[in-house]
């Protein structure tokens, strides 16, 4: 069975977040006394005795509000309490029961799912005690008292959470499933690439550069596979990044890649691309991932019969250091060869994964060694020994050589050129670790 839902919902600044990041025992959720911080749902999966679920954190519900950002808050909300097995409403015992906060539950009775009343910030049950039972005005049951700064009472809280799950829900299973990171500046539409993948408005758009703060996840199928996209809020330059939120987003956005299989690197079509992309397209490089270079707003761009090679040499020129990346130009807008993106994220996996037998690497070395003498320094000429692959995400290559002061970086490239003219790996870094014969591990 799969895994039951939890969702956290409530007014803003009630400390949802700070919640959410208790439970899931990291910073995932953005936490500043800002109201209306964190934007888009977020999930993470959770355990409490034995017992495994996925709990949803949301943007706070102002249930009259007109602000085109709390609104799309608001809906997002109203996604999640649907998704959900089982609610959390989070109240605020220092701001005491609010108009907002009946308006909110007359909301949760409307969507029939069970309900636990949470009535957080009681640092003192002794001090809050009679506070909280004006809490018992909204007429949906027994308020629980937590504080879930201090983590106190979360206990009571998840006992009463998991007694509401359906029977034999929780049941943890592997997951294998590739991620894809979508990463790229503010504004560059990748909101609105998730979106048309799942033909549904699962993350805020919004002409407002930034406003996906956080990394979200959205599980899609194509064709019977499944895959598992995670939206990032637009990196951008440390000259810009001023508000301490976003600080919070760019190293979330590093954090999304380094869990991820593969990285999306979308690029403005009417923009080109720029130095700054190269900068984002180098986390993915640096961390070994599959990379695609998706150039969007490919419909907005006057074309003739040369603008596609002229496009492809300028990002090939600027990102010179991974001639590998993949390159697709669509349209989450029109949808444009957005299908095209399933089929080259499955061969960048394949070739992520590709193993290759030590016999048949080292006759592509012996071939290479032949083509091409290995450098020499004062008189003493580098030795190659042999070579073997020990890992795959990137695949990796040990080379065992006489001395690894001789074994100059273009060399190294020439050897990863051979090995991608004999088997390709296509989409993928490759790494190559040099060892001096007899050195141990």
């Amino acid at each position: 069975m799969s895994k039951p839902v939890a969702a956290i919902v409530g007014r803003p600044n009630v400390g949802k977040s700070t919640l959410f990041n208790a439970l899931a025992g990291s910073m995932i959720s953005i936490v500043q006394d800002t109201p209306g911080v964190t934007r888009d749902r977020i999930y993470a999966d959770v355990t409490w005795l034995n017992k495994s679920f996925t709990l949803v954190d949301t943007g706070g519900i102002e249930p009259d509000s007109s602000d085109v950002i709390l609104s799309q808050m608001r809906e997002q909300a109203q996604i999640a309490m649907e998704t959900a097995d089982v609610i959390l409403f989070i109240t605020d015992v220092r701001q005491g029961l609010v108009d907002s906060d009946a308006k909110v539950a007359d909301m949760l009775r409307r969507s029939k799912k069970p309900v636990i009343l949470v009535v957080n910030k009681v640092d003192s049950l002794a001090k809050y005690e009679m506070d909280v039972y004006e809490f018992y005005n909204l007429g949906i049951g027994e308020p629980v008292p937590i504080s879930a700064a201090n983590r106190t009472g979360l206990g009571e809280m998840l006992d009463a959470l998991i007694r509401l799950f359906p029977e034999g829900a929780g049941e943890e299973e592997e997951d294998d499933t590739p991620r894809i990171a979508i990463v790229g500046k503010p504004n560059v539409g990748k909101s609105s690439l998730i979106n048309r993948l799942l033909g549904e408005d699962r993350v805020i758009v919004s002409d407002v550069a930034g406003t996906t703060r956080d990394a979200v996840d959205a599980r899609v199928t194509w064709e019977g596979k499944e895959y598992i996209f995670i939206d990032t809020a637009g990196l951008r330059r440390k000259s810009k990044v001023k508000e301490e939120i976003e600080r919070y987003s760019v190293i979330r956005a590093v954090s999304a890649v380094e869990r991820s299989d593969i990285v999306v690197v979308m690029i403005d079509a009417a923009e080109g691309i720029t130095e700054h992309d190269a900068r984002i397209a180098g986390i993915a490089h640096e961390k070994g991932k599959g990379v695609i270079i998706a150039v969007n707003k490919w419909d907005a761009v006057e074309k003739n019969d040369k603008t596609i090679y002229r496009f492809t040499e300028r990002i090939r020129q600027v990102l010179s250091y991974m001639s590998y990346a993949q390159i697709l130009f669509i349209s989450a807008r029109t949808g444009q060869r957005v299908s095209k993106l399933f089929p080259c994220i499955d061969m960048v996996m394949e070739n992520q994964t590709l193993r290759i037998q030590t016999g048949v690497l080292n006759e592509i070395l012996s071939e290479a060694v032949a083509m091409q003498q290995p450098p020499s320094d004062r008189g003493r000429r580098l030795k190659i020994y042999y070579m073997t692959q020990v890992g795959v995400k990137p695949p990796t290559f040990v080379v065992f050589v006489n001395s690894r002061e001789l074994m100059h970086f273009s060399y190294t490239r020439y050897l990863e050129n051979k090995i991608r003219d004999a088997f390709g790996f296509a989409g993928t870094s490759l790494k190559f670790i040099i060892r001096e014969r007899g050195e141990k591990d």
